[in-house]
């Protein structure tokens, strides 16, 4: 299995963590989930993996442009998928499926330098 980085191009941690990865010489392949779609089952596979409230980023511009009904209505996985599916810019950036399968969120050199064994 090959690692894959999960993110939107103009995203600035995206930005930095796929900048991060190529010093660190990590082969690492790009999915853009806002030009090629967040994929139903990958995103349960995620929600598993990491929870539900982990990767919904209610900090970002896309989740305050929601209705408040519509940030209301997000209580459970079920409905947080159903916003992350409609709004995948609203998932928390950058998703990592690493080579052993594992999923992270976020950007975080240390863990990811110890990932890699750097």
């Amino acid at each position: 299995m090959s690692m894959v980085l999960y993110g939107i191009a103009n995203c600035d941690t995206v930005k930095r963590a796929r900048a991060w990865l190529v010093a660190a010489g990590a082969q690492v392949e790009f999915h853009d989930f806002k030009k090629a779609g967040l994929n139903a089952a990958q995103l349960d596979a995620w929600l598993a993996s990491v929870g539900w409230e982990r990767l919904l980023n209610r900090q970002g511009t896309t989740w305050r442009k929601l209705t408040d009904a519509q940030r209301a209505a997000v209580v459970d996985a079920a409905s947080a998928k159903a916003v992350m599916l409609a709004n995948p810019s609203v998932v928390k950036r950058p998703v990592v499926r690493w080579a052993d399968g594992h999923v992270s969120v976020g950007f975080d050199a240390a863990d990811w330098a110890a990932r890699l064994k750097l």
